[in-house]
């Protein structure tokens, strides 16, 4: 069974309304249309099912099949194309926690209205994302759940009677559980975490989600590459050591500072995370292009054979995301009230809960939370601040050279970033101007117009246009955050 390399993904961060929704919001059977969308027409060999942070069905399975058969009895689900499930963490969402029990429990019925289907055992639902993940105990639990009470209660009796008997047998008898790691600390130990975890397994793989937007929301985008590219590293070693193949998923969206993938940049992604086996392709990548553009660089990418990483200086690598990082939070803390403001502006793409941050999520940093990653990026960009221009005051002329080394493609990934900065703006900070007039080579005018009257409607506090501005701006960026 092959393993993917193109998650669809249900990230909000479209421009334009997919032409089989029926609102701009993307809800129930409008995710059931995109993921078959995802699979027949863009090329796409897996979809992420996110049950984090919104109602979802748990139906999903049986409705592709009945809604798309034709489809998918040349297509099945769980070989040819794949379905994975996000699930709460029950670690830290809390109020989320009781979801991910109802959604393991739902893969065995999956399973059944598979079988039905295709008249085989091949499981549509074998694997499980667990976001925010911190440490192997995480992954286990929710291994242990699913083997221990969701199958293993098959075998108990009820008053005289084996519950396999009277439900039926639960499959399938395992799933394998990827970890979403999203915090700086757990993404650089990831490879001890995986270590842990598969000491006492004896699987054929393991597939690992490293986050790119949550970690540029925290630490800046040149530290979010950076942290990746360590993570990579230490993950090949680990694969090598172990002679176990790890298959690494990277998370990046369309915007510059949340991964700058889209269709014009995939060589550039594909030659910066090189042993990268799975990009998720999101909502602005899939709805925000032609459609011709956005299914040949998915073929690229499946064409696309991974290799080893790029080799970096670790203790160097990290000194510059310390330095780095230090100047992005002290320039950010500012502008947390008016990115507050604006977010409230952004339109919504997908249904989903009032859910924020990693800064409000697991921890506080100097008492201040944030939107989630797509909201707080369009913000910035509609305040005239691009965020990929923050914190790089503290880089020098050595780092420079060193970053070009390691990360090619950055001063491309800083091109349209420059472009919409509006140095004039109140809310831009000073020491950044004579880097961004030594480094922009032109500026985008009618952007740069928009933000300043997005920022006058913020001062007035007269805020009747500020929606429509924030879209228009978005739209001539071609992605919304």
């Amino acid at each position: 069974m092959p393993v993917p390399k193109i998650m669809s993904t249900q990230h909000p961060d479209n421009v334009t309304t997919p032409f089989f929704a029926e609102s701009d919001i993307l809800q129930g059977e409008d995710e059931i249309q995109e993921a078959y969308y995802a699979y027949s027409h863009l090329g796409c060999d897996e979809q992420m099912w996110d049950f984090e942070g919104k109602e979802v069905d748990n139906s999903v399975v049986k409705k592709l099949l009945t809604k798309q058969e034709d489809f998918f009895r040349t297509h099945v689900l769980g070989r040819d194309i794949h379905l994975t499930y996000r699930v709460p963490n029950p670690d830290v969402e809390k109020t989320e926690a009781k979801i991910l029990l109802e959604t393991l429990e739902s893969i065995p019925r999956s399973y059944d209205a598979a079988k039905i289907f295709y008249g085989n055992d091949i499981a549509p639902i074998h694997e499980v994302i667990i976001p925010l993940c911190s440490d192997a105990d995480a992954m286990n639990r929710i291994y242990s759940y699913y083997k221990d009470f969701v199958v293993g209660k098959s075998s108990h009796f009820v008053h005289g009677k084996n519950i396999e008997e009277w439900i039926g047998s639960f499959n399938p008898k395992t799933i394998n559980v990827i970890p979403l790691f999203e915090e700086k600390e757990h993404m650089l130990q990831a490879d001890d975490t995986i270590k842990k975890y598969l000491h006492d397994k004896d699987i054929p793989y393991q597939r690992v989600f490293l986050a790119r937007s949550d970690p540029a929301v925290n630490y800046g985008s040149i530290s979010a590459v950076l942290i990746n590219k360590i993570a990579l590293q230490r993950l090949y070693k680990l694969s090598k050591k172990l002679h176990i193949p790890i298959y690494p998923i990277i998370g990046a969206g369309s915007a510059p500072f949340r991964g700058n993938l889209r269709p014009q940049t995939v060589d550039g992604i594909l030659q910066g995370y090189p042993s990268v086996q799975t990009f998720t392709i999101q909502s602005s990548f899939k709805f925000d292009h032609p459609v011709n553009d956005v299914q040949q660089a998915i073929k690229k990418i499946k064409q696309h054979e991974r290799s080893a990483p790029v080799v970096i200086d670790e203790i160097r690598t990290q000194d510059i995301i310390e330095r780095y990082s230090t100047a992005y939070k002290a320039q950010l803390i500012p502008l947390t009230s008016a990115i507050n403001t604006i977010a409230t502006y952004i339109p919504k793409r997908r249904k989903r809960k009032l859910h924020i941050g990693l800064f409000g999520y697991s921890r506080n940093v100097d008492d201040i939370s944030l939107p989630r990653a797509i909201a707080f990026t369009a913000s910035l960009y509609s305040l005239g601040v691009p965020p990929e221009l923050l914190g790089l005051d503290a880089l020098t002329d050595d780092d420079w050279s060193y970053i070009q080394d390691i990360y090619p493609n950055v001063l491309f990934d800083l091109s349209d970033p420059l472009q919409y900065a509006d140095i004039s703006s109140p809310y831009f900070p000073s020491i950044l101007k004579p880097i961004i007039q030594k480094l922009r080579t032109q500026q985008h005018d009618e952007h740069i117009s928009l933000t300043q009257k997005i920022v006058e409607q913020l001062h007035t506090k007269k805020y009747d246009e500020c929606a429509s501005l924030v879209l228009r701006a978005a739209h001539i960026r071609g992605f919304l955050g």
